[in-house]
């Protein structure tokens, strides 16, 4: 399993994935707005390149051989979302959950967050996410608040991480 830079030679891969959840556009860890035309080529082409160049955001698509498992977004300080929805987010495709690659991401992305000078990330899940809740805390994750049905999760960047 690895965390690749979205390319459109994944596009048929991504889009079994996307499939998989079915319709819509909440695959988190990936980006995708309503205004994503991800059927298209040309649609496809502009979001992943939209993805690429994020100043504010490393976006990676977890994979194993030829196939997309999920996405993973490291939201940077600087962008806005970042204090609300967390500087983690991330998304396994239903087939794939349960197997350990959303806790390889997460630790992954850690590595990523200590490239860029982070010292710590929050993540924010679902309450009833008790698989969210285990990646988490199996990563280093320490619950700080739960605000309405969202739990808040601070996790140290250690040096081990980044090593």
């Amino acid at each position: 399993m690895d965390l690749v830079v979205p390319s459109d030679d994944l596009a048929a891969a991504w889009r079994d994935a996307h499939a998989e959840w079915g319709p819509g556009f909440h695959e988190d860890g990936f980006g995708l707005t309503a205004d994503d035309d991800v059927e298209s080529a040309q649609g496809f082409s502009d979001w992943v390149e939209r993805l690429r160049v994020d100043a504010e955001c490393t976006y990676r698509w977890i994979v194993a051989g030829e196939r997309v498992l999920g996405g993973v977004a490291l939201r940077h300080d600087s962008h806005e979302f970042a204090e609300r929805l967390g500087h983690i987010g991330y998304g396994v495709r239903p087939s794939e959950r349960g197997r350990g690659v959303a806790s390889r991401a997460v630790r992954e992305v850690l590595r990523l967050a200590g490239d860029v000078g982070m010292t710590r990330v929050t993540a924010v899940c679902e309450a009833s996410n008790v698989a969210s809740i285990a990646t988490l805390t199996r990563a280093g994750g320490e619950r700080v608040e739960c605000i309405g049905s969202a739990v808040r999760f601070r996790i140290p960047v250690h040096p081990i991480f980044c090593a």
